[in-house]
C-alpha cells in the first residue's frame, strides 16, 4: 500500500517540474511569435550608432559608488540616444517583447523556486544523499530545455519561417 505523504510528495516534485517546463515552453512559443514582429527593426541594423560615450576611467573604480554612478549615467545617455533614433511603432515592438519576456522569465523563476523546494522535501523525505538531491534538480531542468527547444523547433518547421 502506498504510504499518502510519499504519493504527495512525489506529485508536488512532479507538479513543481511541470510548473517550470509550462511556462518555459509558452514563454518560448510567446516570444518567438512576438519577434517576427521585429521587420521593421531589421532597418535598425543599417543606421548609423549613436554614441555611448567614453568608458568610465578605471580610476573611478577605486571608489566604487562613484564609478558605478558614473557608469549607469553614462548606459542611461546611450540608451535615451537609442530609444529617441527608433520609431514609435519600433520601441513599442522593443517594449512589448522586453515586458513579456521579463514576465515569462519571472513565472518560470517563481515555478523553478517552488520545484526547488519540493524537490528538497522529498530528497528529505526519503533520506538520499545531496547529489541525489541535484541530480533531482538536474535532470527535469535539462528535460525542461530540450522540451522547450524541440517544441519551438517543430513550430518553426511546421509553420516556416520568415527568415
Amino acid at each position: 500500500m502506498i504510504h499518502i505523504e510519499y504519493f504527495i510528495a512525489w506529485s508536488a516534485f512532479l507538479g513543481g517540474w511541470l510548473l517550470v517546463a509550462g511556462p518555459m515552453y509558452q514563454g518560448a512559443l510567446e516570444l518567438r511569435e512576438e519577434s517576427e514582429r521585429f521587420g521593421d527593426l531589421r532597418s535598425v541594423k543599417e543606421a548609423p550608432r549613436p554614441s555611448f560615450g567614453k568608458p568610465v576611467s578605471r580610476w573611478w573604480w577605486l571608489l566604487p559608488p562613484v564609478a558605478i554612478a558614473k557608469e549607469r549615467r553614462r548606459r542611461a545617455k546611450a540608451h535615451r540616444e537609442i530609444m529617441n533614433s527608433l520609431t514609435t511603432e519600433q520601441r513599442r515592438t522593443m517594449a512589448t517583447f522586453a515586458n513579456k519576456a521579463r514576465g515569462w522569465f519571472i513565472v518560470t523563476g517563481g515555478a523553478f523556486f517552488i520545484a526547488l523546494k519540493e524537490t528538497w522535501h522529498l530528497n528529505h523525505l526519503y533520506h538520499w544523499p545531496l547529489w541525489t538531491y541535484f541530480a533531482l534538480v538536474l535532470v527535469p531542468l535539462v528535460l525542461s530545455f530540450a522540451h522547450t527547444s524541440r517544441g519551438v523547433r517543430l513550430t518553426v518547421l511546421i509553420m516556416g519561417s520568415e527568415e
